[in-house]
């Protein structure tokens, strides 16, 4: 009401004095555009309040996530589970009566873990708990050495030959409590999983052992992807948990000869064949543009994936049904994608990046959510400074939801989505916009590729609220883009 008391107090000034009319006008078609986007603004808080009401209050996000962890369970890629999570989707998408559902066949990596991980202080049988990191080889056999501690990979340098040669290295980098942004300081450590038993295995070690990837002090080793750069030249590689590392550490200043049995029996078989599976509802408007939406299938073979990624497979579900349920009909065309084979080799993403460029495809955006259930803070954005302006300006209509956080981003949405807009040889449009679903990162870690990973530990209000939040982000982008 003041807006308007201002706006004609002004009016009525440039009519008296017989001045101005141009400003005058202005000050009208001023008052007219404004009273347009107020509006606008209003009716899309309307929309994405029935959007939050009925994710929180008939949201079917929590039981679908409850059934891909308790019947399909732990879902590594090459795995009949693997196989069974991709006709679960397959087969809920079709019961939605969504447009359309099919599947992408992809060949995906197939390693097992075998059903032998055991670690023990030699001198007095103190039990290490370890798990195999996800490519490692087996040890054939027992393989005893003894220990030496890097500080990340950096140290190795340090320590060179004479202190590596013939012994298992520990890498023992932690992450960094002052680094806020837990995905930051996973970032600074990451390197040690990934990369360390090629680095390590050129100064002559035999095995590593890698401080998992946590901030939490547990006695549950996180798995993970890791490499080889050199083929002829692999070595064993485990995650241990915080607890033991610590451990092993202060037994290692009480005798630092000590040695250390390890028993690994993964193994590496030939690729299969897998699927994306897909599911679409075509747009009212501009069918030929589609907007992507996300998560990966596929987990590691500890846990349930609940955290990662199941959070992000019904989160990406639960948006089709919240359209078809409000009786909204999207402009662009919106496309759920149930990725597979994220965690240790992004076939899946790369896939449907290069089927997508062969297709000569229109992709106006690509989202994610693959950083758990936990309470939505935000999203990532990787766009244009106007494009960013644009979806910034939506923070107001979020934040009684609690996201108010839209961080630029040159690093993209998500392992998934990344080829479509970063990969040089996959990339349809170099303007199109990723967004990352950002809940709140705290715990995260906490579970991620850990036995811990279940669905016991995600909450069912911070799930639904993730839901209603990436409903609404995808609903604005599709109505004002």
């Amino acid at each position: 009401m003041e807006r308007y008391n201002y706006l004609i107090t002004q009016m009525q000034k440039c009519f008296l004095s017989s001045r101005n009319l141009g400003f005058c006008f202005f000050l009208l078609f001023l008052g007219c555009f404004s009273d347009v986007v107020y509006a606008q603004r209003n009716d899309d808080s309307i929309q994405i309040r029935k959007i939050f009401d009925m994710a929180l209050a008939d949201g079917k996000a929590y039981e679908n996530l409850r059934t891909l962890c308790k019947e399909v369970g732990c879902r590594i890629s090459g795995s009949p589970a693997a196989d069974s999570a991709v006709g679960w989707g397959y087969n809920l998408l079709k019961e939605m009566n969504v447009d359309t559902v099919y599947k992408q066949a992809i060949m995906v990596p197939h390693w097992e873990r075998g059903n032998m991980e055991r670690a023990k202080v030699f001198h007095d049988d103190t039990k290490l708990n370890i798990t195999a990191l996800g490519g490692s080889v087996a040890t054939n056999g027992s393989l005893k050495a003894q220990i030496v501690v890097a500080n990340g990979i950096e140290d190795l340098d340090r320590l060179g030959e004479k202190q590596i040669k013939g012994k298992i290295v520990l890498f023992n980098k932690p992450f960094d409590p002052r680094i806020i942004n837990s995905f930051e300081a996973y970032s600074a450590c990451v390197g040690q999983r990934y990369s360390g038993a090629s680095k390590a295995a050129e100064y002559g070690a035999v095995a590593v052992l890698v401080r998992s990837m946590t901030q939490k002090f547990d006695n549950n080793p996180h798995t993970g992807s890791m490499g080889y750069t050199n083929e002829l030249n692999k070595i064993p590689a485990a995650a241990i948990s915080t607890e033991h590392a610590d451990l092993l550490l202060s037994k290692l200043e009480e005798k630092p000869d000590l040695f250390v049995v390890l028993k690994m029996n993964c193994k590496s078989f030939p690729d299969k064949q897998s699927y994306n599976v897909i599911a679409e509802i075509k747009g009212k408007t501009d069918p030929k543009t589609v907007i992507t939406v996300g998560g990966h299938l596929d987990s590691w073979d500890i846990g349930e994936g609940a955290h990662d990624d199941g959070a992000g497979i019904v989160h990406s579900i639960e948006l089709l049904r919240l359209i078809k349920a409000n009786g909204y009909r999207p402009r662009h065309t919106i496309r759920v994608v149930l990725f597979m084979n994220e965690e240790n080799g992004n076939r899946g993403g790369k896939g449907y990046a290069k089927w997508v460029k062969e297709s000569n495809e229109k992709q106006l955006m690509a989202l994610e959510s693959d950083a758990g259930g936990h309470t939505p803070r935000g999203f990532s954005i990787s766009a244009t400074d106007s494009q960013y302006s644009s979806i910034a300006s939506y923070r107001n209509l979020l934040e009684p939801y609690g996201c108010h956080v839209f961080r630029k981003s040159d690093w993209g949405g998500g392992v998934d989505i990344n080829p479509l807009k970063l990969d040089k040889e996959l990339t349809i449009n170099p303007d199109m916009i990723l967004l990352g679903f950002l809940p709140d990162g705290q715990r995260y870690f906490d579970f991620h590729h850990a036995a811990s990973d279940v669905f016991e530990n995600v909450h069912k209000r911070e799930l639904e609220m993730g839901a209603g939040s990436i409903g609404a982000i995808v609903f604005l982008i599709d109505k004002y883009f």
